[in-house]
């Protein structure tokens, strides 16, 4: 008998409901789920340090026992290799989703044949929700509350400055 071990690869710049979604959907199918959060994006500069999102994250997954919290930098497909996975955990909101993720999907399949990718979809409720939107809806004053979980809120609040 061999386990599979999923990656679940993103900034999560913060951590969103829609993302511990994901992982708790993910973790029911696998056998391990690694959360990596990727060290050096191209999306800009980050909110939130790369040890404050680790910090986060593990907090949240703390209830999950086949859920661990890692970091990485370079390629996915030799991080998952490293690990010892056999697939990677994407999530898809839309189309636009889609054509990214697919692009990405046969570019980890060139450069790794063995390695899968799971799409999954995110609850319906936050097909809508990315970091990003979170990000620009707080700092405008709107409340995300609903949509990050109550340890990312605190952050959020004690990271941006006061609203008017």
């Amino acid at each position: 008998m061999h386990t599979v071990k999923a990656i679940y690869p993103g900034t999560f710049d913060p951590l969103t409901n829609g993302h511990l979604d994901l992982i708790a959907r993910g973790a029911k199918i696998v056998d391990h789920l690694v959360v990596a959060i990727l060290r050096n994006s191209e999306k800009g500069t980050p909110l939130f340090t790369v040890p404050e999102r680790e910090e986060m994250i593990s907090e949240a997954v703390a209830g999950f026992k086949n859920v661990s919290v890692m970091t990485f930098d370079g390629l996915l497909v030799d991080f998952a290799r490293q690990q010892g996975a056999k697939a990677v955990l994407r999530g898809i909101r839309a189309i636009s989703d889609y054509e990214y993720e697919f692009q990405m999907a046969m570019m980890n399949r060139k450069l790794d044949p063995e390695l899968e990718t799971l799409f999954m979809m995110p609850a319906e409720k936050y097909t809508y929700v990315s970091s990003r939107l979170i990000k620009g809806v707080f700092r405008l004053g709107g409340d995300v509350t609903a949509l990050v979980p109550p340890l990312v809120m605190e952050r959020l609040k004690a990271k941006v400055p006061a609203r008017v």
